[in-house]
This record gives structure tokens, sequence and C-alpha cells, in this order.
């Protein structure tokens, strides 16, 4: 582990400068800020995420916020993941809290039954305690990430600085090497943790490569 207090001073820096709420979510979604700059010629077109016009007509910020999920990181995100991990293995997956009328039911729901003062999912929580202890739910969430930091000053290290090479970045076009170098450095001495920018990068690489 490389703890650095440092990263989430940095992280919030980024977030007390963003100018709405809708800004910050949007940073939350994306690791390359500013993706022209590391794309060569590119522009970033416009998306449900960048473009106001099309989002739902909506009051509140959280309400917002929800049906961007909704239309953006549950399918191409979460969904994505759960084909890919149960295809691999010849399973047929099914989401039943995405049956219509299940949701449809949700969408119905006051903001008050989902987050309140005593956290998110309030009324799936208490329905869920008819059935399990409380004390089963009520405790802090653990992810289940993969130490892809760790990999990356590890076992990974030369497999990384051989696709993010200076030589190879502009023998071959696509990104400009300044900012993927500087982050790959920052990384590798400890000084950020750049695993997320840097694996974006390397999957591309390693696909270009195959």
């Amino acid at each position: 582990q490389h703890p650095n207090p440092g990263d989430k001073i940095h992280k919030l820096a980024e977030i007390l400068a963003m100018p709405n709420p809708e800004a910050i979510y949007r940073s939350f979604l994306s690791h390359w800020k500013n993706p022209e700059v590391l794309v060569i010629g590119s522009r970033e077109p416009p998306t449900v995420l960048s473009d106001r016009q099309q989002w739902a007509n909506l009051p509140s910020f959280m309400q917002r916020m929800m049906y961007l999920d909704t239309v953006t990181y549950l399918p191409d995100d979460i969904l994505v993941k759960v084909d890919r991990a149960s295809m691999g293995v010849a399973l047929e997956a099914r989401v039943p809290l995405l049956e219509r009328h299940l949701v449809e039911f949700a969408l119905r729901l006051p903001l008050s039954m989902k987050i309140n003062k005593s956290g998110g999912k309030w009324l799936l929580r208490e329905i869920l305690c008819k059935y399990v202890p409380r004390n089963l739910i009520e405790r802090p969430k653990m992810g289940f990430g993969v130490p892809i930091d760790r990999w990356l000053r590890g076992s990974l290290r030369d497999w990384a600085e051989e696709l993010l090479s200076t030589e190879r970045l502009q023998r071959e076009g696509y990104f400009n090497p300044q900012p993927i170098r500087q982050k790959w450095k920052e990384h590798i001495v400890g000084d950020r943790n750049w695993q997320h920018y840097l694996w974006d990068v390397l999957m591309f690489q390693a696909w270009l490569d195959a």
C-alpha cells in the first residue's frame, strides 16, 4: 500500500473549484478531466452528461444525478460488467431490481423514502430488515477493487513502462506523451495514485498491441 493523504487534498481542492454540483458529479465519472489534451487532434463530443438539453426536467440536483446514473453509469458500466462476467462463464444473468414495474414504482417514490438522515436506499433497507438481521446491513460499505496501484509499481511495472514509453507513444501517434509520462512518474515514486488514469491508457495500448 502507498497511503497518500496528499491525494485526498488534491481531490478536495478540485471539488472546491467546481462551479456547481453538476460539475462535481461529472468529475466523479471522468478520469481524464481534459481528454482532448490527452488524445492528439481530438475534441470531446457532447453527450448526455455534458449537454443539459438532453437532461430530463427534474426539480432537484439529487434527482438529476439519479437520472444521469440511470441512463449512463448503469447501462454503460455496471450492467456491462455483469454481462461480461456472467457470459464469460456461460451464465444468463438477470437483474430483478430492474424489472420495469419495480423501476416505475421506484421513480414515483418521494426522495425522502430513498435518501434521508439515516442514509441511502432507506426503503429497501427497511424491507430487507424484515428478513435479515439489521446488524448485517447497518455497517460500513466495503468495496472489492483490485490493487492496480500496487501492481503498476510492482509486477506490472515493466509491462506498463513498455506500453507507456515516450518513444512508443510518439510513434503510434494517438496520445500526447507528456501528461501520461508525468502521471506515470508521479505514480511510480508514490507521489500520487494515478492508477485509473494510467489503466485507461494501458488498456488501449494493450488492445493496440494485440
